[in-house]
C-alpha cells in the first residue's frame, strides 16, 4: 500500500482516534504492539508509522510475513545460525531479529507461526535474548516487536493454534484498524488521494468520481478494504481513457453487490439468476467459484497468500482450485 507520509488518510472519528493512539504508542517505551485489521486495511502501514514516529525511527524496520517463509526456514531466518549448524550452513548468518537491533521488527500474520517458534518468540520477549541456531551463547537484542493479524487471536488460542501466554504478552498494547465499510465517507477521501497520486504517476488528468460512482462507492462494502479501492482505481487509470471514473468502469461483482443491497459478494442464486447453464449444477458451481477467487485476488492485488486468507483456505488449496478451474495465474 502507498506511503502516506507517516499519516493515515481519512476523516472518520475512528481514524482520528487511531492516529492519536498510534502517536502515543510510538512515543512510549512499549516494546510489543499488536495490530488487528482485516486484509487490506493497512496493517503494514500502521506498523511503519509507529516505527517512523518513535525514537527508533533512524534504525532498521524489518518486515517479516510469517505466512510467506516456510516453517522449516523460519527459525534460521529469525535468529540466524552459526557456521556448520546444519547442512548448507557454510558461514555464520545474522538473523532478522539481530538485524533489527535498536529498531523495530514487524511480524505480519503472527498467527501463522508454528507453536514451537511461538515458544521461542515468547522466550525472546521475556528476556530480549536469543540463541542463533547452532550457537552456545545467548545474544542480547533491543527491538520493538510489532505483530499483526487479520484474525481474532483469542479465538486462535481457544482453538489451540496460538499460545495463550504469547497472546497476553503481545496484547499489552493493541491497535484496531477499522474496515473501510465502517468509515463512512472516508472511501471518497481515499479515492481523491489515490486519484491525485495516479494522475501524477500516469501523467493523467482524471477529475474524480462521477456522482453515480460516488454513490456506488458509498454503498459497496469493500471486503478487500483500502487495498481493493487502490487496486480498482489504478486498474481504471491503466485501462480506461475517460476524464472521470464512471459506472461502466466498475467490475460486475461490485455493481451486482450494490444492486442487491448486500454487505457481501452475491450469493449463488444471485450469481446464476437468469443465466443458462447447459451442464447444470457443476457449471454453475465452477463459475461461482471462479467469481469468488477472482474477487479475492482483485481485492488483494493478486497476493495469493492474502487471497487465500480472505477465502479462509490455504494457499496450496487456492492454487489447486485455480488449476482445477483453469484460471490464469495458478
Amino acid at each position: 500500500m502507498a506511503d502516506y507520509s507517516n499519516r493515515l488518510i481519512g476523516e472518520h472519528e475512528s481514524i482520528r482516534n487511531l492516529q492519536g493512539l498510534m502517536d502515543r504508542v510510538a512515543k512510549s517505551p512499549a516494546r510489543t504492539v499488536l495490530i488487528y485489521g482485516e486484509t487490506g486495511t493497512g496493517k503494514g502501514l500502521v506498523a511503519r508509522i509507529v516505527h517512523a514516529k518513535s525514537s527508533r525511527a533512524n534504525k532498521e524496520f524489518v518486515d517479516i510475513n510469517c505466512a510467506a517463509i516456510p516453517a522449516n526456514l523460519m527459525e534460521s531466518e529469525l535468529f540466524g545460525h552459526e557456521k556448520g549448524a546444519f547442512t548448507g550452513a557454510v558461514e555464520r548468518k545474522i538473523g532478522l531479529v539481530e538485524a533489527a537491533n535498536h529498531g523495530s521488527i514487524f511480524l505480519d500474520e503472527i498467527r501463522e507461526l508454528e507453536l514451537t517458534l511461538q515458544a521461542k518468540l515468547l522466550s525472546l520477549l521475556d528476556t530480549y535474548q536469543f540463541r542463533r541456531v547452532g550457537a552456545v551463547r545467548m545474544t542480547p537484542v533491543d527491538v520493538r516487536f510489532i505483530a499483526a493479524t487479520n484474525k481474532v487471536l483469542l479465538s486462535e488460542v481457544k482453538a489451540g493454534n496460538f499460545r495463550e501466554d504469547l497472546y497476553y504478552r503481545l496484547q499489552v498494547v493493541a491497535l484496531n484498524i477499522p474496515p473501510l465499510r465502517e468509515r463512512g465517507e472516508d472511501v471518497l477521501v481515499l479515492s481523491r488521494h489515490f486519484i491525485d497520486r495516479f494522475n501524477r504517476q500516469y501523467d493523467r488528468n482524471i477529475s474524480g468520481l462521477s456522482p453515480e460512482v460516488r454513490e456506488i462507492f458509498l454503498k459497496y462494502p469493500w471486503p478487500g478494504n483500502v487495498r481493493e479501492l487502490e487496486n480498482l482505481l489504478e486498474r481504471i487509470f491503466i485501462l480506461e481513457d475517460d476524464d472521470e471514473v464512471l459506472p461502466r468502469h466498475m467490475p460486475d461483482r461490485i455493481l451486482r453487490t450494490v444492486r442487491a443491497g448486500r454487505d457481501t459478494v452475491p450469493s449463488v442464486e444471485e450469481t446464476i439468476a437468469g443465466s443458462a447453464y447447459p451442464h447444470g449444477f457443476h457449471e454453475a458451481t465452477a463459475d461461482f467459484q471462479r467469481e469468488l477467487i477472482a474477487h479475492a485476488l482483485s481485492a488483494t492485488g493478486h497476493n495469493m497468500q492474502e487471497a487465500a486468507a480472505m477465502l479462509k483456505i490455504s494457499r496450496h488449496a487456492l492454487r489447486h482450485q485455480m488449476i482445477k478451474l483453469e484460471m490464469r495465474g495458478a
